[in-house]
């Protein structure tokens, strides 16, 4: 007979729990059986003393099977994305359309903004129409007919994740790296994936400020999943700034359509876009090589395949079917715009990537509380990166907010996050910083 007193005082010494074991604790979590304090003491046991890689396994695949597991029967391979988070990162909004059209089916299930930072549920539901919460039956029939389909986690999916990330959230031991990869892919994996790309952020702008932190989490991720039957691979990638110039839900599905149709703006964006997508067409099969794999993304991208497929999952998930063309006429637009300028002549040698990304909370652009509303039009378009040489009162961003006070409030606070020193010290580095197989 298995007791959660048992587990609590094996794993508070540091004891190896076994798969029954896990698989039990998982059980009554679902089930509510085990009280909050209950499940909160085994989880300070793991934050504190770790699991081994084969707990880490049977975890995740027991919350993966904690509800419905999707399964599917198409040509291509079955494959998705998943990043830690961070401001400015619209990369899910390029991926999903390019892999469909390179001929991957990718049933991506994302989520909203976390803290600081943004969600790509909120970026899509500036969109008018658009389903960020189908049900399964559209879910299967937009992956099929489509090719890709950007969705929120149904209740059906890895609930064992919803209650014990609700315990963890409210008990200190969120930052478990055993307890985030069960987290993270207990949700990947119960979509019916077959291969897996992550994108592990590291910088002041990410949850995880420091390379170790990061690198140790990316190997974790790497690691349970492809022991848990997933091949996947990881990059570790740099948060010192916003990844996309554009910040804010409607700039950044602008920015992203302007993208799919084939302009090369937003050089760290796609940068970060191409390195991903380079490793899911080659670890699925799709390529042979990353140089093979690099032409086939240029060619979606330039004969319009991908921006057709953005408009058909779109138009798939209710939203208008005309928004590539006509964008302007669907996505809010703020009421009060102006130019923040560079305070002083010289370099921009640090970014405060975190403030930016609160500061545009405070806009509206993301949620204190749940029960919040969102602004989708409030947001920051820069035109600067760390290391950009800059004149005083040079233009070096645009400022989107709904009022004249909330605007001023924005813009004194965006030139604090800015450092302009007369010499070039800047901590940039390529926004690829590792890659993990």
């Amino acid at each position: 007979m298995i007791l959660i007193q048992d587990l609590i005082a094996k794993k508070r010494v540091g004891k190896e729990l076994t798969s029954e074991e896990i698989s039990w604790f998982v059980k009554n979590l679902t089930d509510k059986v085990l009280s909050e304090g209950q499940v909160a003491a085994l989880a300070m046991a793991i934050c504190i003393m770790g699991m081994t890689l084969r707990e880490r396994v049977a975890l995740t695949l027991s919350m993966k099977d904690s509800g419905k597991t999707l399964s599917w029967k198409l040509p291509g391979p079955i494959v998705d994305k998943h990043s830690t988070g961070g401001v400015g990162d619209s990369v899910s909004l390029l991926l999903a359309p390019i892999l469909a059209a390179c001929g991957a089916y990718v049933p991506m299930i994302s989520g909203r903004g976390l803290g600081h930072t943004g969600g790509t549920l909120d970026k899509f539901e500036s969109i008018p129409g658009y389903k960020t919460t189908p049900d399964e039956a559209l879910l299967i029939k937009v992956v099929t007919e489509v090719g890709c389909a950007i969705i929120g986690q149904t209740s059906e999916l890895a609930p064992a994740d919803r209650r014990f990330y609700a315990i963890r959230d409210v008990t200190g031991t969120v930052e478990s790296v055993d307890l985030i990869t069960a987290s993270i892919l207990s949700k990947k994996l119960a979509a019916g994936l077959e291969t897996l790309v992550l994108d592990v952020k590291c910088g002041n702008g990410a949850f995880m400020t420091e390379f170790a932190d990061a690198s140790n989490l990316a190997r974790s991720l790497v690691q349970v999943s492809n022991g848990s039957g997933c091949k996947t691979s990881a990059i570790v990638t740099d948060m010192n700034q916003p990844l996309s110039q554009s910040v804010g839900n409607s700039l950044e599905i602008q920015t992203a359509i302007r993208v799919l149709k084939g302009e090369k703006l937003d050089r760290r964006l796609l940068q970060v876009t191409y390195a991903l997508g380079e490793i899911m067409l080659c670890n699925s099969g799709l390529s042979t090589n990353k140089v093979e794999a690099r032409h086939l993304i240029d060619s979606v991208l330039n004969r319009g395949c991908a921006v057709e497929k953005f408009a058909k999952m779109v138009s798939g998930l209710g939203g208008p079917k005309d928004l590539v063309e006509k964008p302007d006429k669907y996505l809010e637009k703020a009421k009060v715009s102006g130019d923040i300028c560079a305070t002083d002549s010289g370099y921009i040698n640090h970014i405060n990537t975190r403030k930016l990304g609160n500061i545009l909370i405070a806009l509206g652009g993301g949620r204190r509380r749940v029960e919040d509303e969102i602004d989708h039009s409030v947001g920051i378009r820069f035109s600067i990166e760390l290391g950009s040489s800059v004149e005083k009162n040079q233009p070096i961003a645009k400022l989107y907010a709904s009022s004249e006070t909330q605007f001023e409030s924005a813009y004194q606070q965006i030139k604090k996050c800015i450092t302009v020193e007369p010499s070039d010290r800047s901590d940039r580095v390529d926004p690829i910083i590792e890659y993990f197989a």
